[in-house]
């Protein structure tokens, strides 16, 4: 009696789904992903008529004001003397910079105009500030 010989099996990795495999785990990513956004101190925002909305936002830098003077610089408190100090190293890496200033509407000027004279001490002089659309 002849004996059969067992053909022998090749291990395969079926990749015709793999593909829909890394579609569906990018858009399981992109969907559980937390984008953070700024957060500053709280501000309660002046009202303007008209507002207009800047769409790049990666040439922004933020600054808050609390209405007890307190200043935050993309989500770090700064004292008044260090912000033309951040702000000159943030101009000189990107020219073309713009600062949204977000003050409170009971804030004392005199804090407004610490941090202004800083920024032009720096030379950032594109400076926007923030409101909130209303009466």
């Amino acid at each position: 009696m002849k004996l059969q010989r067992k053909r022998e099996l090749k291990a395969q990795i079926p990749t015709a789904s793999m593909s829909d495999i890394a579609f569906l785990l990018i858009i399981f990513f992109m969907t559980v992903t937390v984008f953070r956004k700024a957060k500053g101190l709280p501000v309660k925002l002046p009202h303007a008529k008209t507002t207009e909305r800047i769409l790049k936002q990666r040439d922004l830098a933020f600054i808050w004001i609390s209405k007890n003077g307190k200043i935050s610089v993309d989500d770090n408190i700064v004292p008044p003397e260090k912000v033309a100090l951040l702000f000159r190293s943030k101009i000189s890496e990107n020219p073309a910079l713009i600062v949204s200033l977000k003050a409170d509407q009971n804030v004392k000027y005199r804090y407004v105009y610490k941090v202004m004279e800083a920024l032009r001490e720096a030379n950032a002089l594109r400076v926007v500030f923030a409101t909130k659309k209303g009466e």
